[in-house]
Parts: structure tokens; sequence; C-alpha cells
């Protein structure tokens, strides 16, 4: 739908990509009803541009409606989606649209961890390129037969930071948009990136798919409506990853082994490497101890951005400056804190068992394991035998705790766990154990929505809890 004058549309959640929706299709002249299920959602300067239904989603939302649109938060089995498919009315939501109207090539990047840093690093990557080239035009006299050199932009968001949908209008076709997707946005969209890199695909939002093979057809998506002129850049290490062939050409990265045509990969000597099919021989990125970032998780997630900003025309040049630079992203793993000769770092963003596991991986020193929030209905099995042999001490916090400290007694046959009623509580726990040369880790393996907003205020909170 390119026309949205006077289209009757309903958005469903005013979240962050609700209410950028919102704004945009207002701008566009549809007729828009937003409707949330807090009775005390803040509409902000929202209120002249639609109509608001909160408390409740009505099936009278449906009444005379062109388009209903979900944001990330909502499921897609409430009785009024379900009764909007009956009466067949299309469903979108601000990931979809955007892709309908960009002008310029999106760059897509899912997984079930990883996907944030990878699109940051891309990002980087690509705004570092741009750099470059102002430099290397720099003296150089301008052709007066040819217009003026125009550096691209480089526009990043969708699943984190900004909706993309809000600077779309501010977009050309020689512009970068490197773009996080969530299974959530994915389930519902249509279209794919020309550029589409999924990290890894491992058990994760089965509260909300309900089923492994779900979740894996949600995902899916940002390659299933490809074409054969697209790109899609996949984890030869991952089970899930490897089986997802397209029409589209595919280029691999792993730390195990090299991919055969394109791809990025470690070798055996711990040098990152890349091969592009229109670049002779191989280029060399660095050594895997020239990289800041933690664990073989982040080495993958380097990877996987070189591969996708080469596609993309970065240079190594650029790529390699992000990739021996770049320090990370908040909640991943950051250090935060040394008290007492203890390290104190910050992965609040460890929502499943499998970025619990990751993150334990990274660290040879005793570690002293924050871990609760709400469960995703995941198998724990195998992070509990993790945990029990690589933590000094084991605090649990939040709703799960007592689930998590079951799975732990029937590895362990005790009960090798504190169990705290709340993340402050689990702190003053750590800070009484911690002593020098200890890590205290918060990977909590589940949501922060039993006590928190998101998994940022969680680490927000846990900092302030450590420097308080």
């Amino acid at each position: 739908m390119m026309n949205w004058q006077n289209k009757r549309v309903v958005i469903l959640g005013l979240a962050r990509q609700g209410v950028a929706l919102t704004r945009y299709l207002a701008a566009q002249g549809a007729c828009v009803t937003a409707s949330d299920m807090n009775a005390n959602a803040d509409l902000a300067d929202l209120r002249d541009l639609a109509e608001f239904v909160l408390g409740e989603h009505p099936l009278s939302l449906l009444d005379n409606c062109d388009l209903l649109c979900l944001s990330g938060g909502v499921p897609i089995d409430l009785p009024i989606v379900l009764e909007a498919k009956r009466r067949g009315i299309p469903l979108s939501n601000d990931a979809q649209i955007f892709f309908e109207v960009c002008p310029a090539p999106i760059i897509g990047i899912t997984g079930s961890a990883g996907k944030t840093t990878t699109t940051t690093l891309v990002g980087e990557m690509l705004k570092e390129e741009a750099r470059l080239q102002v430099g290397r035009l720099e003296g150089l006299p301008e052709p007066s037969n040819l217009p003026t050199y125009k550096p691209a932009n480089v526009f990043v968001g969708g699943n984190i930071g900004n909706p993309l949908i809000s600077d779309v209008c501010e977009m050309h076709a020689q512009d970068k948009v490197v773009m996080e997707l969530s299974s959530f946005q994915l389930e519902l969209m249509t279209t794919s990136p020309h550029i589409a890199c999924v990290t890894n695909i491992t058990p994760n939002h089965l509260d909300r798919h309900g089923t492994m093979a779900a979740y894996i057809a949600a995902k899916k998506h940002i390659v299933d409506f490809q074409s054969a002129e697209d790109w899609q850049v996949l984890c030869a290490d991952d089970a899930v990853t490897r089986t997802l062939n397209t029409q589209a050409k595919t280029a691999w990265f792993s730390i195990t082994q090299e991919p055969q045509g394109d791809g990025a990969w470690m070798d055996e000597g711990g040098e990152l490497r890349v091969r592009l099919s229109q670049v002779p021989g191989t280029l060399r990125l660095c050594h895997r101890r020239e990289l800041l970032l933690m664990g073989d998780h982040n080495i993958l997630n380097v990877l996987a951005a070189a591969m996708v900003s080469a596609l993309a025309g970065a240079s190594i040049e650029a790529i390699r400056k992000v990739a021996t630079t770049f320090r990370g992203v908040a909640h991943r793993l950051q250090l935060i804190s040394e008290l007492n000769g203890a390290r104190w770092y910050d992965d609040s963003i460890a929502t499943a068992p499998e970025r619990l596991m990751a993150a334990l991986k990274c660290f040879a020193q005793p570690v002293i394991l924050l871990c609760g929030g709400r469960d995703k209905h995941l198998p724990w099995s195998e992070a509990a035998q993790l945990m029990l042999a690589r933590c000094k001490h084991i605090i649990l916090f939040g709703e799960m705790a007592q689930m998590v400290s079951d799975q732990l007694s029937v590895v362990s046959g005790q009960l090798p766990a504190v169990i705290c009623h709340s993340l402050a509580e689990a702190v003053a726990e750590a800070k009484r154990v911690a002593g020098a040369g200890d890590v205290v880790l918060l990977s909590p393996g589940g949501t922060s929505y039993d006590a928190f907003k998101d998994f940022a205020e969680r680490g927000d909170a846990f900092r302030g809890y450590v420097n308080g």
C-alpha cells in the first residue's frame, strides 16, 4: 500500500515501533487509530495525530479497517488479530512498511544471539568507509562535468535504537541502511533485504512462538523472499542456519572451517580472513588477539559483520579499523566496575540459557554468577551443567530462581545455589562473597519482565547497585 491518503489503519501497541508508525502514517494522510493494553500509555505529542483506545483491543476497532499493524510485542494469536484474519484484513508492521517505501538497499540482520552487536559493527564499518572515501577525495580537483560527490549516509536501527520508519523520508538511493530484525517482526513480513545475515538460530522466545519450528519459520522470513541477485550471509557453525538454502547467493562465516567460495573465517593460527569472489586471493583482517571483544561468539559476530560490510562495499581497511577498536554494546559483557580486586560484568542482554553459556565460556577466572528473571520455556539442562562446572558461586533471583535451582539440583544432587528475592539482594550477596581475582557476572538467562521494563533497565539497575 503506497497511497495512504484516507486509509483506515489500526495500530496495536504504543511502544517505540507503534509510536513511530503512528507518526509516519499520519503524516502520509492515513486515518490512524492506535490501541494499547496499558490504560495509562503515554501519548506524548501523538494526540493530534490519531484516535486512541487504551486498556483494551475491542473487535470494533476492525470495523471499516483497511490494515491492522502490530508492534513487536503484540502476539499474533490475540483475538483481534485472529478476527482480522477471518475478515480478510491484511496484517503488517513498521518493518514491512519500511521495506516497501525505503529507497535504499537494506541490510537486514537477525539471530537468536549476536544480532545487535553484529548490526552495530556493520553500521560502524560502513560509516568508517564513508569517512575514508571523503578522505581519499580531499585535495583532488573536482571534474567540472561531474556532480559534487556526496558520501552515503548510514542509517542503523530497527529492533535496536530508532525504528527506521522514522527516518525513511530522509533517505536516498545511495544511502546505506542496516536494520536489526526480531523474530516478532519477521513473522509478519513478506519482503526480504538485499543482504540478509543470520548470526545463529538456537532455542529462544518459545513462550511467544510456541514451538521451535514456528520460531525457525519466523527467522527464515529474512531470506525467504530474496532473489538470485541478493545475498544471504550465514553461520556455517550453526546447525539451523546451515539449512537455510534459498535462491540468493550465499556467503558463510565460521571459526571452525574455511568456507568454500565467499566467506569470512578464522584459521588455525587465529587469523581472521575474508574472501570475495571479485577480489583475488584472501584478505587478512586481523588476529583474534587484536579484538577487544571477548569470546568465540564475538569472533563470529566480527566475522559476520566483516562479510556483510565487504558485500556492501566497505574496504578491508575500514573493516579492520572497526573490528580492532570496537569495545562492544552496553549490557553485553560490559565491564562496569572493579571492587576489591574483583571485576564486575553486565551481560543483562543474556535472556536465554544459550547466551548465559556463551558468557561463561569467556572467563578462565572463578565466576560468581547472578542468574534469574522470567523464564522463556527454554531447555536448561546443558546450561546447568556448565554453570556447575564454571562457577564458584551461583546466585539466583527473580521468578525463575526456584526452577533453575531445581535444574542445578538434578545435575549435582545437592543445592549449590543461593536464592535471593531481588537483583538488589543478589548484588549484595555477590559483594559478600567476591574476592580478588574473581569475576562477578550478571548473565541472567531469562527476561527482565518480572521486575524491569527491559534488559537495559535491568543492566542499569545492576550498575547502580554495584556502584551504590
